[in-house]
């Protein structure tokens, strides 16, 4: 490492705690310091703004305002707590459901600013406060055993931390597009002070290897679960750029007319050229004949030696030209080849005594030069900037979500989104980890840049992206609800029906072809699922919002509303599988294409979910950790003489419902309550009983066994005020 770089940001970082330990009481205290350290990074980072009104502008479209992450990571612990009945309570229900979900710009994602009744500034800062208080209460109090698993409170404080830290580095990204006058820096931010013209880049000898992917189950450093699981992969000898590709060496691609050269960019390049206009990478720009660089906090002359900033497409574009220029085939590296890499460098975070490249806020809150970190011959092999690879994301062999973040990465494994390795300058925590696992969708901004690799045949993903959904409780849904067997035994479908019939009786004059004028319009469909029982409801109602807690459910709603085709496993007996494929014009007739997913808590949704006619309850109750306030509230959200239908198996499991928030199966003063009556006693205030009912749903074990569950439908319509 060159001397010249010492340490120049203030606020310094601790390293992400082992799970091992021979002290509960010293892990305890290294807990409660990096959950503190983690936290004052955060207010660190938004500390540099001077102005709340910048906290509401938008400056990177496709992302919420940043008021929306200063408040997201202080209610992801809330919700994750509350999830895993850890707390009792919210802190602030109206909070916690404005800053739960939508980062991604997934197809749920509801980015549309009039839907959101933002809090001020200081009501989050008075938040977040409070929920750093709550958090040290329990890191003091909880029970803790090493090594710390994942069925620990620990485990969720950890993952509360280095979901904050993932967020610490996508905040940075969107306050580099803020304006700077917005920004003022509190010394603990410096940029790099050194820059110059680039090194000439070489392509250097990779030998080939066999390498295994995959974090061990017993690792010693927390994970996603992304990142567990094995695969084994031959790679074969290549060739490797020395540096990241740097600005002098993009410059080139830039004037020799490289954004507005068809040939060098992929279908989806061009359509993100045609929508962006794109003409240089995002954080340059053109003052006269100059080229300058944003960063952080400063606004420089483009620095030549430091590396280039731009998305999967950008790169991707580059490496098609520079292989016109070098007349061989240059790609961009696949996860494995990175690896081989990283080999390079024997230390991991938790090891090193100084970071062996630009990264963990160790130097600089801004990228370097490209020739100041060499390991045999190759430089920045971790930090400096993310660094993009050809393989699309997906989960290896043995990954199983965590049942409290069932959606970090499943949404993902859609072939959209790419895998960056190495991690950036702002990387810290398990981003700054060897085994570390993330991806965006290809025309995302991160402190993210390149490398390039020669080889003789063209990159394919670390294993082919498994298209076909294998979770076991997935497919059920998607087989229940999409199965090509008779359409009387469809669940669903007939639950459709049954609220298609509620709904009519509301007007018995109306004859069935007349159902369009019936007085109930909007429905909310809470426990969606995949999706079907509101696909067939979209003829009876203008507009349907269907909400399910997990978007590993949603994803597919969306696909097939897309037009998409799902492909799913189905067991035929024992470890022989069969592979099915669905489409929504093969299953649903006359869709309507008037629903809307969303990604929502049914005990604490968004206000912007009002003012329905309907609200189907789709065994929602019994998955539900307050399945008493959700039936407390439901009225509030519903029109004048509107219907609450509930369809339950009246089953609750303490597991996912404490014991005090069942609404019956149990006894009080020795009688037996069951769940109905239950219910009864929540909406017989505010409704009346129209009619009750059961329905059988099948859920299909393999092609010889189905699983028979009775289910109870209610209708409750809402009394006059």
């Amino acid at each position: 490492m060159n001397k010249e770089l010492t340490q120049q940001v203030g606020h310094q970082q601790q390293k992400t705690p082992l799970l091992i330990g021979d002290d509960v009481e010293e892990k305890r205290r290294e807990l409660k310091s990096y959950f503190a350290n983690t936290w004052q990074s955060y207010e660190s980072l938004f500390s540099l703004i001077n102005d709340d009104d910048a906290y509401f502008l938008r400056p990177e479209r496709l992302r919420h305002p940043l008021i929306f992450y200063y408040g997201h990571t202080a209610t992801f612990f809330i919700n994750k707590l509350i999830l895993g009945k850890y707390i009792p309570s919210r802190l602030n229900e109206k909070l916690e459901a404005v800053c739960a979900v939508g980062v991604d710009e997934m197809s749920w994602d509801d980015l549309d600013a009039n839907h959101y009744q933002w809090p001020s500034v200081q009501e989050l800062k008075e938040y977040r406060q409070q929920v750093f208080a709550l958090v040290n209460q329990l890191i003091d109090e909880m029970p803790l055993a090493l090594p710390i698993t994942q069925q620990s409170l620990a485990w969720v404080i950890l993952m509360g931390c280095e979901h904050e830290r993932i967020h610490l580095e996508t905040s940075s990204v969107i306050m580099r597009m803020l304006p700077l006058k917005y920004l003022s820096d509190n010394n603990h931010w410096s940029t790099c002070p050194f820059s110059g013209d680039a090194p000439s880049n070489d392509l250097l000898q990779v030998n080939g290897a066999e390498v295994n992917l995959g974090k061990a189950s017993d690792d010693h450093t927390y994970g996603w679960d992304n990142e567990y699981g094995k695969l084994t992969v031959n790679v074969a000898t290549f060739n490797a750029s020395k540096y990241l590709v740097s600005n002098q060496e993009f410059l080139a691609f830039v004037q020799a007319g490289g954004y507005q050269q068809p040939d060098y960019w992929s279908d989806e390049g061009k359509q993100w050229l045609s929508f962006t206009k794109a003409k240089m990478p995002k954080f340059w720009f053109k003052r006269g004949d100059d080229y300058l660089q944003r960063n952080l906090l400063t606004e420089i002359p483009l620095p030549m030696n430091w590396p280039v900033e731009v998305n999967y497409l950008e790169a991707k574009a580059f490496c098609h030209w520079k292989s016109a220029q070098h007349k061989s085939y240059i790609r961009l590296p696949t996860e494995a080849e990175w690896y081989c890499l990283r080999k390079n460098i024997p230390q991991d975070l938790v090891d090193w005594q100084e970071a062996p490249g630009n990264i963990n806020l160790e130097y600089f809150a801004s990228s370097c030069p490209v020739d100041k970190f060499e390991h045999n011959g190759f430089y920045d092999i971790c930090g400096n900037v993310w660094q993009w690879t050809e393989s699309e994301i997906d989960g290896f062999n043995g990954f199983k979500v965590h049942p409290l973040y069932d959606d970090f990465s499943t949404p993902t494994f859609d072939g959209q989104h790419n895998l960056i390795k190495g991690g950036s300058w702002i990387s810290t925590g398990n981003e700054a980890i060897k085994s570390s696992r993330y991806a965006f969708r290809r025309h995302f901004f991160q402190h993210a840049g390149f490398r390039y690799v020669e080889s003789d045949q063209q990159a394919v993903p670390i294993t082919p992206v498994n298209h076909v959904e294998i979770d076991e409780t997935v497919c059920q849904q998607l087989a229940s609800q999409y199965s090509s067997e008779s359409v009387s035994n469809n669940f669903s479908v007939n639950l459709a029906d049954f609220v298609r019939d509620a709904v009519k009786k509301l007007s018995p004059q109306l004859s069935s072809k007349d159902l369009s004028k019936i007085l109930p319009k909007k429905l909310l469909n809470l426990g969606c699922s995949v999706g079907r029982s509101a696909f067939e409801l979209s003829t009876t109602f203008d507009h349907i919002d269907a909400v399910d807690f997990s978007a590993r459910y949603i994803q597919y709603g969306v696909k097939l509303q897309k037009n998409q085709t799902v492909r799913f496993q189905s067991v035929e007996q024992g470890d022989i599988v069969n592979f099915n494929e669905i489409s929504l014009a093969q299953c649903v007739q006359n869709y309507q294409d008037n629903v809307t997913f969303s990604q929502g808590d049914a005990v604490n949704l968004k206000p912007i979910f009002n003012g329905y006619d309907v609200i189907l309850l789709q065994q929602v109750l019994e998955q539900s950790y307050a399945p008493k306030t959700l039936l407390n509230n439901i009225a509030q959200r519903l029109n004048k003489n509107g219907l609450v239908i509930i369809a339950s198996n009246y089953t609750f499991d303490e597991q996912v419902t404490p014991k005090e928030q069942w609404l019956g199966g149990i006894k009080v003063n020795g009688e037996n309550v069951t769940v109905f009556d239950g219910i009864s006693q929540i909406l017989s205030n505010g409704f009346n009983l129209v009619s009750t009912t059961t329905l059988e749903q099948v859920l299909p074990i393999n092609a010889y066994q189905n699983q028979h569950n009775r289910i109870e439908l209610s209708v409750w319509q809402l009394k006059n005020a």
